[in-house]
């Protein structure tokens, strides 16, 4: 019955793919003299608040399984923070998208 666990663990992975697809993102940018600077920081700051972004979600998700352990009946509450956390990643992610954008066009 543990299965869901390993689900639920790979989790904090999605920070990975939205940097990736950041990246990919950012590289099809026109680089010049004036955009250099501004899609250094969009990248770098993304990519801080993916990491924090992906560490606090692997502690509410270790706190969840830990919980679920003892009692299978919180799974379902337990996993509610670090939905909260992907919330981040993904107003990160977008916000990565829409400055790029402004800053290519």
């Amino acid at each position: 019955g543990y299965g869901k666990f390993v689900g639920l663990s790979a989790m904090p992975s999605s920070q990975v793919i939205y940097g990736i697809v950041i990246m990919f993102t950012l590289s099809g940018v026109g680089v010049s003299a004036e955009t250099a600077g501004g899609l250094f920081g969009i990248g770098l700051l993304t990519g801080v608040a993916l990491l924090y972004s992906a560490m606090y979600q692997g502690q509410a998700v270790a706190a969840a399984i830990s919980a679920s352990k003892s009692k299978p009946e919180v799974f379902g509450l337990s996993i509610a923070p670090a939905a909260i956390v992907e919330g981040f990643a993904v107003f990160a992610f977008v916000f990565a998208l829409v400055m790029g954008a402004s800053i290519g066009a």
